[in-house]
């Protein structure tokens, strides 16, 4: 079964930066793509990042340039460095798997998820 923490979240000022992390339980984690996806209040929730077995990445628009997906499959953890933050940055932060194996960073989210963290921008 894939149990997936998510930790990291916070309060930050416009222009900080934070570090998510997502410890992932279960075998195979390398093989599966992974992702982080956020929801603001009142917003549907929204890909930021994906990262594959391979680690290519895809990022949405918002993340480019600012946000960095890694993982460390020794870990099985997966990452989102996230810099320049905006205050409409803040979000709820959600971890995802993939399903199956080697599946595209241009797919859409796996069915298991974490908690959640929660990061909040604001001066």
């Amino acid at each position: 079964q894939v149990h997936l923490v998510e930790s990291g979240g916070g309060s930050v000022q416009p222009g900080g930066s934070l570090r998510l992390s997502c410890a992932a339980s279960g075998i195979n984690f390398s093989r599966y793509t992974m992702g982080w996806y956020r929801q603001a209040p009142g917003k549907q929730r929204e890909l930021v990042a994906r990262i594959g077995s391979g680690d290519t990445t895809y990022y949405a628009d918002p993340a480019k340039g600012r946000f960095t997906i890694s993982r460390d499959n020794v870990k099985t953890t997966v990452y989102l460095q996230m810099n320049s933050l905006k205050p409409e940055d803040t979000a709820i932060y959600y971890c995802n798997q993939d399903q199956v194996w080697y599946g595209s960073v241009l797919g859409g989210p796996g069915p298991y998820w974490g908690q959640g963290t929660q990061v909040t921008v604001s001066s």
